[in-house]
């Protein structure tokens, strides 16, 4: 079987304001042309297909254009998961007749173990689940008692116990593929090591949704991964994550990763992928340099102004210099777009550490725990942090 991976499309995704549909299509496009040339067996998509659980119009019509389009006008098979940013319910509310268009939207636990069967792979698709949804499924689904499912109390006891589920149905004489929506690393790593390349996505690690190690995943020839936005955090050589078709922050595009797909190709001999680079429609570049040097022409002349989007740091901002000059304005005349407008000022106050710094990547959870402490100058108790968990798990999921 020879199928495109692809993951993490974030349709109705917007910068700042700015909305990313003109990059998503144009991404969509080479993906569609891709899948063609490679005469695929079909297109895997591991999770995030929109942005919001709840999306906006405008996306649910994209989307619904996308899937139609491959799987009607072009004939091309989708297998795909419901993501930490979809809503599971949302996605398959077209079960009963997805499968007869060669659409596999998968969006439960039940489905998850009932793999899709080709002439040489058996495909699984799992999607995005917390513990709780584990034991549920364990003790009314898989008949399992109270006591066994307490058991289940991690990410990675609950999901160890799915796939021993999976492996009851493994055709010894075909190949099995996974499809799945988690943060993995290698065995020896801790779920730390992620963390550089979490910047767009959520870094919380509530109700046990810390990173899962790349050992759970042994039993399956290829696992494609879906959740972090880089292929350069794949754990392994056939566990892999193909990262997203588009940038979706300043941050990602300051590491300069190429955004792209892989061609995977399952025999009976092995595994074969090629990662395939897309091209960007409008690049994000990041600038760091005074007013003064973002205003001399010798400066911006080796940038490609009006055609790329900025995301521009001000340094040895000083107010005083600058009054009655609208910055922004200023920059957009030269620059076209700019997405983000962030200042360092020359003088800085001296005052204990901003407890803001470093906020954005902070999970959740050790904001609210960080908040507690500065209010009450106690730490909350056992107790209180599972309360706080449980509360911040609940929002995210209806995020």
């Amino acid at each position: 079987m020879k199928f495109l991976h692809t993951a993490d499309w974030h349709i109705g995704r917007t910068l700042n304001g700015f909305s990313l549909k003109e990059e998503q299509r144009y991404a969509y496009e080479q993906i569609v042309a891709l899948a063609k040339a490679e005469a695929v067996d079909g297109i895997v998509i591991a999770g995030d297909l929109y942005d919001r659980s709840i999306p906006p119009l405008s996306a649910v019509e994209e989307l619904n254009e996308m899937l139609e389009h491959l799987v009607v006008d072009e004939q091309i098979p989708v297998y795909a998961i419901s993501g930490n940013h979809d809503s599971a319910k949302r996605l398959g509310f077209g079960q009963a007749f997805y499968p007869s268009h060669q659409l596999f939207l998968h969006t439960t636990l039940l489905q998850s173990i009932q793999p899709i069967e080709t002439k040489e792979v058996q495909l699984y698709l799992l999607p995005f689940v917390d513990p709780s949804e584990i034991r549920i499924f364990c003790q009314h689904v898989l008949q399992e008692t109270i006591e066994q499912v307490k058991e289940y109390r991690t990410l990675a006891q609950g999901i160890t116990r799915i796939i021993e589920e999976m492996r009851q149905t493994f055709d010894p004489t075909k190949r099995q593929v996974l499809v799945t929506h988690f943060a993995v690393t290698k065995k020896e790593q801790t779920e730390h090591a992620l963390t550089n390349w979490r910047t767009s996505e959520t870094s919380s690690t509530v109700g046990g949704l810390a990173s899962l190690t790349s050992d759970l995943f042994h039993d399956f020839s290829y696992v494609a991964l879906g959740h972090i936005h880089t292929h350069f955090a794949s754990p392994s050589k056939t566990i892999v994550y193909s990262g997203s078709p588009v940038h979706f922050d300043s941050q990602e595009a300051k590491k300069e990763d190429r955004k792209g797909v892989y061609i995977v190709d399952v025999t009976q001999e092995g595994i074969k992928k090629n990662y395939h680079e897309l091209d960007v429609k409008r690049p994000i570049i990041t600038l760091e340099a005074t007013f003064e040097q973002l205003c001399d022409r010798e400066f911006y002349a080796q940038y490609p102004c009006g055609e790329a989007w900025f995301s521009i740091k001000l340094l040895a901002y000083d107010r005083r210099q600058l009054a009655g000059i609208n910055i922004r304005s200023r920059l957009e005349e030269i620059y076209g777009t700019v997405i983000e407008l962030t200042f360092e000022e020359r003088v800085k106050n001296e005052r204990k550490e901003d407890p803001t710094i470093g906020l954005k990547e902070r999970a959740p959870e050790q904001t609210i725990q960080m908040f507690y402490e500065t209010i009450t100058k106690q730490v909350p108790s056992d107790y209180q942090r599972t309360v706080i968990e449980e509360v911040v798990n609940e929002v995210l999921k209806e995020k």
